[in-house]
């Protein structure tokens, strides 16, 4: 794949931004992603997924010098009133302060976007996707929250792209920082529309200071012909707490990098995710947890349905550093194939330099089981019934674990409208 596009093409595209300066840290964010271009296949982390065609859209989005499309105001409006939440809006890569209340709730202090101390384990080298995040964002964002927020409503951050007249591109940068002691909730809704090819890069920078909590949902619910790469940086400090679920429901080409620093002693995460595969559509999950220090804890546990002709991709990684003993680590996947041509590459991993540790991983690929539907036929219930009982349940494991409550019905009405497209004969 003819990854590289040139210093040229980027620094056009910088100029065209309104409002940018060609900062040294935006300089040499242009400079890393023009020398090494978009990740190939050639790379291990990138074994299964092709960026060529991620590649051919941003190519074409250079070149066309183009403004973007503007907001499909009716589409945010109905995002924003289908989940209680204090919003942030971006679309298209520029936040829309008028429609964004959740820049003034209490306890939240919003600014132009800084680079956060998000520390780099060692030997960590620097993300092309993330570089060309930092080059040609539009609008970047921090947040700083203050105070014991658990109880009010979630924080929501939009994202809705639209692509109706031509190719575009777009990119989100959101550095979150929780005040020592602090509490907070997030939603992060994905959405786009437009005939048009689309690809949408984001990344989110989250620092959890000594002893706060968060409690996190991403939602991704793309038009199937538009792509995302996403990106999120989580940095634990000590005795803090992170919940994150995830829900990929839409998309055609959709890469997830989580990566997680616990880096002070009591320091856990829970992470939970459900992916659907779709004819066409191709879904790559990638989770590292590096325990720094320990005693700490991190749990992984996604779930992926698959149907037709997809591929679905999930790499969990805990690396338990020299000295971090202590520390509890598990990583889980399962996976539902409805159909014979549904394919799924797995690969749970644990990296352990320090013995006083508790660690576990497994993954399991298989079908629904005959003799359980067959035991719910015997009870009266019909094949069709049956299947769609068996398949419901596999997904409703990780939606039942949202950790935000107010969220469960949203969730479920999401799971079951792609469960009635994924699976014909199944859901009826």
């Amino acid at each position: 794949m003819n990854s590289q596009i040139s210093i040229q093409e980027l620094t056009r595209a910088l100029h065209r931004l309104p409002g940018t300066e060609q900062t040294t840290e935006r300089r040499r964010a242009l400079q890393l992603f023009a020398d090494h271009g978009f990740p190939g296949q050639r790379e291990e982390d990138w074994k299964y997924t092709d960026l060529s065609s991620i590649a051919k859209i941003s190519r074409t989005w250079l070149s066309a010098d183009a403004e973007p499309d503007g907001p499909d105001l009716a589409r945010i409006h109905a995002a924003m009133a289908s989940i209680d939440a204090a919003w942030i809006v971006f679309a298209n890569g520029s936040l829309l302060r008028d429609l964004s209340p959740g820049l003034s709730e209490p306890g939240v202090s919003a600014s132009d976007a800084v680079e956060l101390d998000v520390v780099a384990v060692p030997n960590r080298r620097d993300d092309p996707l993330s570089a060309l995040n930092r080059a040609l964002s539009r609008d970047g964002l921090r947040l700083q929250i203050k105070g014991d927020n658990a109880a009010a409503r979630p924080i929501g951050i939009l994202t809705l792209d639209a692509a109706q007249t031509a190719v575009s591109s777009s990119q989100v940068r959101v550095d979150i920082e929780l005040a020592p002691g602090s509490a907070a909730r997030f939603v992060e809704l994905h959405l786009s529309t437009g005939e048009h090819e689309h690809y949408s890069n984001c990344v989110v920078n989250l620092v959890a200071n000594p002893a706060s909590s968060c409690d996190y949902v991403r939602i991704q619910q793309r038009d199937i012909n538009h792509s995302q790469t996403a990106r999120l940086n989580l940095r634990l400090q000590q005795d803090s707490h992170v919940r994150h679920a995830a829900f990929d429901l839409g998309g055609k080409l959709t890469r997830n990098d989580l990566q997680v620093d616990l880096v002070g002693q009591g320091a856990s995460c829970v992470l939970d995710g459900l992916y659907f595969g779709v004819p066409g559509r191709h879904i790559d999950n990638h989770i590292r947890v590096d325990h720094c220090v320990g005693p700490s804890t991190s749990m992984q546990d996604y779930r992926g349905i698959l149907t037709g002709k997809c591929r679905g991709v999930w790499n969990g990684k805990a690396v338990v550093h020299k000295g971090a003993d202590g520390t509890d680590a598990t990583q889980s996947n399962h996976n539902l194939l409805l159909s014979e041509h549904a394919e799924i590459n797995a690969k749970p991993e644990l990296e352990i330099y320090a013995e006083d540790v508790k660690c576990a991983h497994g993954t399991t690929v298989g079908q629904l089981d005959e003799q359980a539907i067959y035991y719910l036929r015997t009870r009266g219930i019909d094949e069709s019934a049956a299947r769609r009982i068996l398949t419901g349940a596999f997904a409703a494991i990780i939606v039942e674990k949202s950790p935000i409550p107010e969220l469960l019905g949203i969730l479920n009405e999401k799971v079951v409208a792609e469960l009635q497209k994924i699976a014909p004969g199944v859901v009826s």
